[in-house]
């Protein structure tokens, strides 16, 4: 008696037009591929990740971590597929969220993140027209609330927040840090992170950490908590 033969859906492919349905099936079906990105409804398929890309995320990530670890209530996720709609499932490098159980607006859907993270970091080093250009407009449109784009070869960040549904740039203080208004007391010293001086980059998160808006903050993630239906 012969045995069904089973027929595996096509691999992704560069350029071509999907759902987000079909998208999440065609890659499913390819547990090889780690990575692999549909904006408005178009396959972006990755570059090899450089040197250059890796360090700049393990800065970031650690960046982020510090902030973590003082602040209950947040979670750091890490190269994560994201379903945004029913055309859209981006790949960014860090997402930093609020957890849905504290008031954050993000959610999990089939084993997935879903919706809109609190904060977005990109590592644009070659893929500079992309994160300036859709997924930009994209995650501005779905509600990020804050995005950063880090640049290493110019050395250069461009942090947005989001404000009355539009993104503007926010603006290093005059100890030149630059600091979240979303999350109180992210503040981040863009010289310590181009000149991957950890111990800087822990001490404005530090400093952040100590000021009463932070400590308002981790209050109000604390009265927000919902527990597990």
């Amino acid at each position: 008696m012969s045995m069904p033969v089973q027929v595996l859906p096509p691999p992704l492919c560069e350029g071509e037009q999907l759902t987000r349905e079909k998208f999440m099936r065609r890659w499913e079906a390819m547990p090889d591929l780690k990575f692999a990105e549909l904006i408005d409804g178009i396959v972006h398929m990755p570059s090899p990740i450089s040197r250059i890309h890796c360090d700049f995320h393990g800065r970031l990530s650690v960046w982020l971590g510090h902030y973590a670890s003082a602040t209950a209530g947040c979670t750091l996720l890490t190269a994560g597929t994201w379903l945004m709609g029913s055309d859209n499932a981006p790949q960014p490098d860090l997402a930093f969220c609020i957890d849905p159980s504290r008031g954050g607006q993000s959610r999990e859907e089939g084993g997935y993140a879903a919706g809109a993270p609190e904060l977005i970091v990109e590592i644009s080093y070659t893929t500079g027209v992309r994160d300036s250009g859709i997924k930009k407009r994209l995650y501005e449109r779905s509600g990020v609330l804050d995005y950063l784009i880090v640049k290493p070869e110019k050395r250069q960040l461009e942090w947005n927040e989001l404000v009355e549904g539009k993104y503007r740039e926010i603006q290093p203080g005059a100890d030149g840090l630059l600091r979240s208004r979303v999350f109180p007391g992210l503040w981040l010293n863009s010289e310590a992170l181009w000149n991957c001086d950890y111990e800087a980059l822990a001490a404005a998160v530090q400093q952040g950490a100590a000021t009463p808006e932070h400590a308002g903050f981790v209050r109000k993630l604390a009265s927000n908590f919902t527990p597990p239906q």
